[in-house]
């Protein structure tokens, strides 16, 4: 999908893509820069750490598996780093 950018640096989001990613008047988006390319990215509203609450529910990992990962991991890179 290709946008113009108006002489104020503006662009329209087709209506297509606003309705698929909940965008409208007032929604914040993150600009992002990588690889060479410039990225849109929707920004929900509300406290990042209870939007994440739940990814993880029924799939089977646990907190004790990733802390006992995270700890693993620490172990590893200490005994590299001795």
């Amino acid at each position: 999908m290709k946008v113009r950018v108006s002489s104020k640096g503006q662009i329209v989001l087709p209506a297509e893509l606003r309705r698929k990613y909940g965008i409208e008047k007032g929604s914040e988006l993150s600009v992002v820069e990588w690889a060479g390319s410039i990225h849109l990215v929707p920004v929900p509203e509300g406290d990042p750490l209870d939007l994440l609450h739940g990814m993880l529910a029924d799939t089977g990992y646990t907190s004790e598996q990733f802390v006992a990962e995270r700890r693993a991991e620490r172990d590893r890179e200490n005994r590299a780093g001795a």
